[in-house]
């Protein structure tokens, strides 16, 4: 390729670049214009983030996109576009399960691009509570792991929180074994979530033998241990052991190459229908025989599909459990709301958690 040709090429990326330069400040003036007619309409009811909305957009954005960018890539980008857009209209207040570096700030900052503000809490409850009282617009806590199941402290916060599922996130995890260097010998001690514990048992039984395992609250709380303590491993995300400037021993530690995470995004209203959604239900049923029959009959027979039941005791009386249920569809659906109209008169309690856009990436 010749030097002129070569010039010929930068010029016309320089000349893209001040195209998409000139669109992307067009939109986020367009995105002013939309929060001023907003305000105009109700100032003490508006709304500003529409996760129903965000979908539709990114679905379209996947649907006409012709490479060589990925599905994946794009839809990544123009996430961040919205990010910084909405950030202009109203900056939201996310809480999450900190500290910084955790696989829950990851699930944020994946869902909701990094124009946003973000507060760090130690604890589940905590980040229902903070978003109950109005000090953060939406949280994100795991609810389950593909290997080692559901995180049963966020599914028991529903049963007396009135928040509601606004959305999920799916994260691929790949667990690090970061430390200060020296290499698996130094090792004496591996700290770590349980979860994270649980997710590489097979690996540690293999590569580390007899080393102590330690359960902490968080695996960015292990990496800050890990930081003070060469003979200290911990297991993490990569990201944890850049902010906490430590070397990766061993990489992609987990047992399942296909680990994943699930989180959800809890706020205070109720989502629109997207076209692809799915709706979270909390079914309370009587202690008697054919119960659980009760619960599934009205879902199949209107043409519901179920993704995912779980059971919780109630914690009202002994041997009564609550099922947390996931179907296919919104609330407003015909079908969806037939099957769970009769549902309702069945059960001692149902509660719709929310409905929300499916997850599609």
């Amino acid at each position: 390729m010749t030097e002129s040709r070569l010039d010929q090429l930068r010029q016309r990326i320089d000349a893209l670049d001040e195209q998409i330069q000139t669109l992307l400040n067009e939109r986020a003036r367009c995105a002013q214009q939309v929060a001023e007619a907003k305000r105009a309409e109700d100032a003490s009811t508006t709304v500003f983030y529409r996760p129903e909305r965000e979908a539709e957009v990114l679905r379209r954005v996947r649907e006409r996109n012709a490479g060589p960018l990925s599905d994946d890539e794009i839809t990544r980008l123009f996430r961040e576009i919205m990010s910084a857009c909405l950030a202009l209209e109203q900056p939201l207040m996310v809480a999450y399960l900190g500290p910084e570096g955790t696989y829950t700030q990851e699930a944020a900052l994946k869902h909701f691009g990094h124009a946003i503000q973000l507060r760090s809490l130690s604890a589940i409850d905590e980040i229902f509570r903070e978003v109950e009282a109005g000090s953060a617009d939406f949280g994100v806590v795991p609810v389950e792991n593909s290997s080692e199941g559901a995180i049963n402290h966020t599914l028991d916060m529903f049963i007396r929180s009135p928040l509601k599922i606004c959305g999920d996130v799916e994260l691929r995890i790949h667990h690090q074994l970061i430390g200060k260097g020296g290499g698996l010998d130094a090792v004496k001690s591996v700290h770590a979530h349980q979860q994270s514990l649980a997710q590489c048992r097979e690996w540690l039984d293999a590569n580390l033998p007899g080393v102590e395992r330690v359960a902490v609250s968080s695996n960015a709380e292990a990496a800050g241990q890990a930081g003070k303590d060469s003979t200290i491993a911990a297991i993490a995300s990569e990201a944890a052991a850049q902010t906490y400037g430590l070397d990766i021993l061993a990489a992609n530690i987990e047992d399942d190459p296909n680990n994943t995470t699930r989180f959800l995004i809890i706020g205070e209203h109720l989502v629109g229908r997207s076209g692809k959604d799915k709706t979270s239900l909390m079914v309370m049923l009587h202690n008697k025989a054919g119960a659980l029959y009760s619960l599934l009959e009205p879902v199949s027979r209107h043409g519901v599909s179920m993704t995912k039941i779980e059971s919780r005791p109630s914690r009202q009386s002994k041997w009564d459990y609550v099922f947390f249920v996931d179907v296919d569809g919104h609330c407003e659906d015909e079908n969806v709301a037939a099957a769970l109209a009769e549902l309702e008169s069945r059960a001692s309690m149902l509660k719709v958690l929310g409905s929300y856009p499916r997850c599609e990436l």
